[in-house]
């Protein structure tokens, strides 16, 4: 016999999987235990529970899922395999119809960015900005930065400047960081400059002394010149994603945290594999976390999630505290447990960290 947690690890199917899959009736557990309710599965149930785990990667509705292991568990190959190729011909038709939108979109893209009715691209900019906050920004967001080459868009940082306000961008798509800062020597419209991640490392490396700093973007090169050190090259031409309605997001519950306890109690708490659906992103470990009613955020085993529960990126949540650079942060949660998680300073509401969540249901 095989415990839940057993069986979890031997399928590919997570605790709260087993779980949601029992109470569904689709994969009930042999025995449970009369006073712990605790499940146990036969032997034979483990390859039940593998063939369950490659249908729901291959996105097969319950219903079928449920009739599928009907039929494998009775050897009827043929109600199998007409199950199967009955889901293949919705996958196809629905490939074939994401490919029609997917056409219409990029034509709708095309012409929006014809030349006739684009708009120029950034013009010429002369920031002056002292180094130490210049530097405390960029490290407030490198560690956002795309690293996708599918995406070169999102392969830096964006210098978003108006007035004497400015603001460093950078995400991946899981996490975006926004950094706030003040410069001088503008003073006119909005100009933006996408820069590459290799000039924003060579940039942060000339950044030391307590000096100020010249920033100028100018005939397609942008500059940053700190003393008499400097370094330049060419921006990126990429369009990036309007940030400040990614960051638009209804307010949510605020609970300000011990980082350095909160750091102890992700690393060395429990964590979970991350489910299927994503599977673009290599496999990473996910920490649950929850708030209680005193204020408190724990760090939730496998399947001791509820409702309110929030997975993220143990990794990701471990960087964004250290970028935030703080013993003390204020973590806000979304009113949905899909909302992103916002990670933001005390002491700068214009600094802060947004996390996708990750589904607690795979």
């Amino acid at each position: 016999m095989r415990s839940i947690g057993e069986m979890a690890r031997d399928s590919g199917l997570g605790v709260s999987a087993l779980r949601f899959y029992d109470r569904a009736g689709v994969l009930v557990p042999d025995r449970v235990d009369p006073a712990s309710g605790y499940r146990w599965y036969a032997p034979e149930q483990l390859e039940e529970a593998r063939v369950l785990a490659r249908l729901r990667r291959a996105g097969m509705p319950l219903a079928d899922i449920r009739l599928a292991l009907a039929g494998w568990s009775g050897a009827d190959a043929d109600l199998v395999r007409r199950l199967l190729q009955a889901h293949l011909r919705r996958l196809e038709r629905g490939l074939a119809e994401a490919r029609g939108e997917f056409s219409t979109l990029r034509a709708l893209l095309d012409h929006r960015e014809n030349p006739m009715t684009a708009s120029p691209r950034t013009g010429t900019v002369r920031l002056s900005l002292s180094a130490p906050r210049l530097a405390s920004a960029l490290d407030a967001v490198r560690f956002a930065v795309g690293e996708d080459p599918e995406l070169p868009m999102l392969g830096g940082v964006l210098f978003d400047v108006e007035d004497d306000a400015l603001f460093l961008v950078a995400t991946d798509r899981y996490r975006m960081a926004v950094a706030r800062g003040t410069c001088a020597g503008h003073g006119g419209g909005r100009e933006q400059v996408l820069v590459p991640t290799p000039l924003v490392d060579a940039m942060r490396a000339l950044l030391g002394d307590d000096e100020p700093a010249r920033f100028v973007v100018e005939a397609g090169r942008v500059t940053l010149e700190a003393g008499e050190r400097r370094v330049s090259g060419q921006f990126l031409t990429h369009d990036f994603p309007d940030y400040r309605r990614l960051v638009q997001l209804p307010a949510g519950r605020r609970v300000v945290v011990d980082v350095p306890a909160l750091r102890e109690a992700l690393e060395t708490g429990p964590v979970r594999a991350a489910g299927a659906s994503e599977p673009s992103r290599s496999a990473r470990d996910v920490s649950v976390l929850a708030t209680a009613d005193d204020g408190t955020v724990t760090v939730r085993g496998d399947g001791d999630e509820d409702g309110n529960s929030v997975g993220v990126d143990r990794g990701f949540l471990l960087d964004a505290l250290a970028a935030a650079d703080r013993d003390r942060l204020v973590l806000e949660f979304g009113a949905a447990p899909t909302a992103p998680l916002a990670v933001r300073r005390t002491d700068d509401e214009g600094t802060f960290s947004l996390l996708m969540p990750v589904r607690l249901d795979d």
